[in-house]
């Protein structure tokens, strides 16, 4: 977990799993994957296994000990909802993103349609958490358009678009039920290009349907250099993070204690 995340849309990240599989061309340079696999084979390192999928029961109660509201990107280092992830371990930590209610959790999934399903299923209470921002990832036309379908019938408070790394003209989309869009190329070793024409349509159809739009990097093997400055400025806009109160010094230490014994059955 960091306590202050680079990622320009977000505070902090909370990763209660890590590792993941590819599933789709946006994956191809993966930068939790490049991250992770540096580290393989070091004892004791959090990423000793790598990219290897598995489950992190003892990162469970973070969240609850910040006392400060941030936005919490949920598993920037996996995914919540891929495949092999319990139900029963999702909705564990859906129980921690309803308990530190004053927080924003930002949920980020490729597996739009496990999402849905659960959400729309037995595990629909955590679509009407107001705190809890739920997204997919879009690359391409191919792959990621048909994810803005699969979240639009999710029954989600809020509903966001990670436009990244954006590989091609996605044309006209329908951005009816989503809440905002977020753009941004790829970068690192191997990034593929994206040009601004591509981007300039999807702040437009941002415009023209009321959505609030946020150009997060042009991306690059540099992408310090290249900046994340669109037309002469920087495009910032986001939803309103849900306003709450922490709970008491004593109540999130009873709920940390309350996590932190279910997690010791995650860990047996």
């Amino acid at each position: 977990m960091s306590d202050h995340s680079t990622i320009e849309w977000t505070d902090a990240t909370w990763n209660p799993i890590r590792g993941c599989t590819k599933i789709s061309p946006g994956c191809a340079h993966c930068y939790a994957e490049t991250f992770s696999e540096r580290f393989r084979g070091v004892p004791g390192h959090p990423f000793e296994q790598g990219f290897d999928l598995r489950l992190v029961p003892e990162k469970l109660a973070d969240p609850l000990r910040w006392r400060e509201p941030r936005r919490i990107f949920v598993n920037s280092m996996s995914d919540l909802f891929h495949d092999e992830v319990p139900i029963a371990y999702i909705e564990l930590v859906m129980r921690v993103m309803s308990a530190a209610h004053w927080h924003t959790f930002q949920v980020l999934t490729k597996r739009a349609s496990r999402m849905r399903e659960l959400l729309s299923g037995k595990l629909r209470w955590g679509a009407d958490l107001p705190h809890v921002w739920w997204g997919v990832s879009v690359e391409n036309r191919k792959h990621g358009v048909p994810r803005i379908d699969e979240l639009r019938a999710t029954p989600a408070r809020v509903r966001f678009l990670s436009i990244e790394p954006l590989l091609e003209d996605l044309g006209t989309l329908n951005f009816s039920g989503i809440d905002w869009v977020i753009v941004g190329g790829e970068s690192g070793r191997g990034a593929r290009p994206m040009l601004p024409i591509w981007v300039r349509h999807i702040r437009q159809q941002c415009r023209d349907a009321g959505v609030p739009f946020f150009f997060k990097q042009w991306g690059g093997v540099h992408k310090s250099r290249t900046g994340r400055e669109l037309d002469g400025r920087t495009y910032d806009a986001m939803p309103p993070m849900a306003a709450d109160s922490p709970l008491s010094s004593p109540e999130r230490a009873n709920r940390i204690a309350e996590i932190e014994a279910t997690a010791r059955t995650w860990s047996a």
